[in-house]
């Protein structure tokens, strides 16, 4: 049978007869009743966390990325600046997809999302909040390379 919070049956516990012949109106009779050690529980499995190895890669693509993004639009390369400016964009967003895609892995979630296989769906209203957020970040980025022509 399954042990719950709602099994009261005990099958240890002496009748308390026994019981009574072993206490004393103060305590318990004995000095080994004194010694009671307190029950710890530990974690075995160490906590699931992001390590150097994974995150270095990320970081080093989304700096080269970022600044490849940032140079052409803030000192117009002439012709090639669009292109420099889009493949920039391009690599920061594959770094981010890729940081997202480890941290996913170790069990990190997006701030209101519901942690992994925890069964609870998403709220919608976070979901359109995310994916407008992202379309506005989108479109202010392909506006500032179409303005670079």
């Amino acid at each position: 049978m399954e042990a719950g919070p709602r099994d009261t049956e005990q099958h240890d516990v002496p009748p308390p007869r026994l019981l009574a012949g072993r206490l004393s109106p103060d305590g318990p009779d004995g000095p080994d009743e004194q010694d009671v050690v307190p029950e710890v529980e530990v974690e075995l499995r160490p906590a699931r966390r992001l390590r150097i190895w994974q995150l270095a890669p990320i970081v080093m693509l989304a700096a080269v990325g970022s600044l490849m993004f940032a140079f052409p639009l803030a000192f117009e390369f002439g012709d090639g600046g669009a292109v420099v400016a889009m493949l920039g964009l391009l690599i920061s967003c594959c770094a981010a997809g890729w940081g997202m895609m480890a941290a996913r892995r170790v069990g990190h979630t997006w701030p209101g999302l519901p942690a992994r296989n925890s069964g609870e769906r998403p709220d919608w209203r976070v979901i359109a909040l995310y994916v407008a957020v992202g379309a506005g970040l989108v479109a202010l980025a392909v506006w500032r390379v179409a303005r670079l022509r």
